[in-house]
């Protein structure tokens, strides 16, 4: 059974990379949306020369260029069965989405993070803040609620439905614990997936800057005793 397959790749001045990652995600994938979000490079242009569908999302955030993605998708006629994010600075390895989609479509799992474990991660593509901000965040989902996550990787797999049923709703750089948490709430099944990490192309707009470090750490713990209060 041939599944429909679309990945989300949400972009802020990401030009030097973005060809790249178009390229080497899998021939499976049915259809690459790539969110430009107020860059003021021509990532719009060459991803759409790479072949992507490109959307404009003028309000700066993670959360929302992923947010604009997913409205894209709702209004399609035919809705894919997997949905997978991917981010566009060429730090995750694109082929790798097939790793990260197989035990949704072998073993029906519904969530897969594709999980940058250290053997597996070059030299400095992962900053200090980084590896302690993955550290505390799973440590308190392990604590709070049970969970074996190790990472908040940006590379994941989710099914369709239900990636809906989670009503996601962050805007900024707590979309992906956000999309974690309400797993966890709604007792998703779930996995993880090791994975290859390189140096990204260009400047983090998180971690390259102080204030990028501290606002992320800021939502994500926010949303973790939001979520543990609610126990």
């Amino acid at each position: 059974m041939k599944h429909n397959i679309k990945v989300i790749i949400p972009a802020y001045n990401e030009e030097d990379s973005i060809a790249l990652v178009i390229a080497e995600i899998p021939e499976m994938v049915s259809e690459v949306i790539v969110v430009n979000n107020n860059s003021t490079d021509a990532t719009s242009e060459v991803a759409k020369a790479a072949g992507a569908t490109v959307l404009s999302e003028p309000n700066r955030g993670y959360g929302n260029a992923c947010l604009k993605g997913m409205n894209y998708i709702a209004a399609l006629s035919e809705k894919p069965d997997i949905v997978v994010f991917l981010d566009g600075d060429y730090s995750d390895y694109p082929e790798e989405l097939i790793k990260i989609v197989t035990p949704i479509i072998e073993d029906d799992c519904d969530f897969v993070i594709g999980a940058r474990v250290s053997a597996l991660r070059e030299k400095g593509s992962m900053t200090f803040p980084q590896r302690f901000g993955n550290w505390l965040a799973t440590s308190l989902m392990k604590l709070f609620f049970g969970a074996t996550f190790t990472d908040l990787g940006p590379f994941r797999a989710i099914k369709y439905n239900k990636l809906l049923a989670l009503n996601m709703e962050d805007k900024t750089y707590g979309w992906t614990v956000e999309m974690q948490l309400k797993a966890l709430r709604r007792k998703y099944s779930y996995m993880e997936v090791p994975v290859h990490y390189r140096n990204r192309i260009g400047v983090s707009k998180v971690s390259g800057t102080v204030k990028g470090a501290i606002f992320a750490g800021i939502k994500i713990l926010t949303w973790i005793f939001k979520y543990s209060l609610k126990k």
